[in-house]
């Protein structure tokens, strides 16, 4: 249950600059550092009575904690942390909560660049998007039907992520060059992962699931920074691309649910009081914190396999619908990152370099040029930055800066973050005929149902533009090109 939030944080919130707000330590009992909110006046008008504010209050409370609570643009009421949430701790006296990292762990975004042009699907558009409707499982539970072929060997995904995928044919070493981390988080100890987790998996390797969770066919509509683009395979406008959102599907959740029960009994343990249980959590070096942190890590990697998978299935049906006009179809992996994830990551703290733990819920990394954990063959520009929007509007492609290693420990927002809640939306759009009104705008989708079509309406979301827009005022990012959205099928 949500608790009470204060009804004073807008009055004692200091504004920084146009795009940053600082939520001071003697906001509330407890809080061991401030906290740091990206937004524009108009962002933080509409939070008002919104819980999120009161979240990153209650995030700055954790043990170890380091720097600042951080709250990305897209921030918006979630479990324990709110999505847009970032928080590190000290590795010496600092906690992990599976409340920071969420239910979905490692839901992320991978996009993929092709050598098609709009010409060279519009005529098609129909077909495509009903073979691809066909070929990756969408909705709540759904997987693999047993047909398709021999169980998945859930140990090796937990184990090996994209890798495994790769190597038991869903891909290219290729794409594993433009993933995080390229795919295979370190730390992963399968053991960790009961077998109630992998039964949930196990049939569900390469499905999106349901929520907000999709595959969207984009156009290149504007490049913004040309140098950058060429470096991430964006060529010219019209070019299609391929955008997939998913993550661990039920293994993730299983895992999550699991180690809530474990950390709320070490809190007793190790004497940790909280202001939210939803933020559970234990030391980092307590062999609970090491056995969540391993079983999250190959959670991680079966994520990371999945969208392997997905990738893999969407060349095949690209192919048996464009292939057979002679015409060659490449498909190539710009990056794939995740946004529900907790990381042992080296940065400087008060000009000290230290290995942190870094939570990020519902934020994704933003690494500048020259940095180690680029890709190499995007280190000269920085780390392709991945913020969809929604299917009705517009999606972003950019580029990590500098401030944000200073600053949010080289993270930035993932996504627009919703304005109404699933429940409000279906009410707001009762009637509305959302295929027909997406149809009319040229946008052709596939979902498994009406009502969760309109909980990811247009509608339910601030405005990607807007959020990006204080994404460039702050320096974490830059913006390289926009997307519009041609073909979505939905969970």
């Amino acid at each position: 249950m949500k608790e009470k939030a204060p009804q004073n944080w807008r009055s004692v919130l200091r504004r920084q600059d146009a795009v940053r707000w600082e939520l001071p330590a003697e906001y509330m009992d407890g809080m061991r550092v401030p906290g740091l909110i990206f937004a524009d006046e108009a962002m933080i008008d509409a939070m008002a009575g919104d819980m999120a504010m009161q979240q990153v209050a209650n995030m700055a409370t954790l043990p170890g904690i380091v720097g600042h609570a951080l709250a990305m643009p897209d921030i918006h009421w979630g479990y324990g942390f709110p999505i847009g949430g970032v928080a590190a701790m000290r590795l010496e006296d600092g906690v992990v909560s599976p409340g920071g990292v969420g239910f979905d762990i490692n839901c992320g975004v991978r996009l993929l660049r092709t050598n098609l042009r709009e010409r060279d699907v519009s005529d098609r558009l129909p077909e495509i998007v009903n073979q691809l409707f066909r070929d990756v499982p969408t909705g709540l539970g759904r997987g693999r039907k047993k047909k398709r072929g021999p169980s998945i060997d859930v140990e090796g995904a937990l184990a090996g992520g994209a890798a495994w995928a790769v190597a038991n044919g869903h891909g290219s070493r290729e794409d594993l060059d433009a993933i995080e981390a390229g795919g295979n988080l370190p730390g992963a100890d399968t053991s960790m992962v009961s077998d109630r987790a992998r039964q949930r998996g196990a049939p569900q390797l390469g499905s999106l699931g349901s929520g907000n969770h999709f595959l969207e066919m984009q156009v290149v509509e504007t490049i913004a920074d040309e140098q950058a683009a060429r470096a991430f395979g964006i060529t010219e406008l019209g070019q299609v691309m391929v955008s997939i959102h998913t993550g661990s599907r039920g293994l993730g959740h299983q895992v999550c649910q699991e180690y809530l029960g474990v950390m709320q009994r070490a809190m007793q343990e190790y004497r940790i009081t909280l202001p939210d249980k939803q933020l559970a959590c234990a030391p980092i070096r307590s062999p609970e914190g090491q056995s969540y942190l391993g079983a999250m890590a190959a959670a991680a990697n079966f994520a990371f396999a999945n969208r392997q998978a997905i990738t893999e299935r969407t060349r095949r049906a690209l192919g048996h619908v464009l292939g057979r006009s002679g015409t060659g179809v490449e498909v190539g992996v710009v990056y794939d990152v995740a946004h529900n994830i907790a990381k042992l990551e080296r940065h400087r703290v008060n000009g000290a370099e230290q290995t942190l733990c870094v939570h990020r819920k519902g934020a994704t990394r933003a690494l500048p040029a020259g940095d180690p954990d680029v890709p190499a063959k995007y280190r000269a520009v920085g780390q392709p930055v991945l913020i969809p929007g929604d299917m009705g509007r517009y999606s972003y492609v950019l580029v990590g800066q500098e401030r944000a290693r200073r600053e949010t420990f080289a993270s930035t927002c993932h996504g627009a973050g919703r304005l109404l809640s699933r429940g409000a939306a279906k009410k707001k759009l009762a009637g509305v005929d959302l295929t027909r009104a997406l149809r009319d705008k040229g946008i052709v989708v596939r979902a498994q149902s009406k009502a969760g079509l309109a909980e990811e309406a247009s509608d339910a979301y601030k405005d990607v533009r807007e959020v990006v827009n204080v994404v460039e005022q702050s320096g974490i990012a830059r913006v390289v090109a926009r997307v519009r959205p041609i073909g979505v099928i939905k969970g």
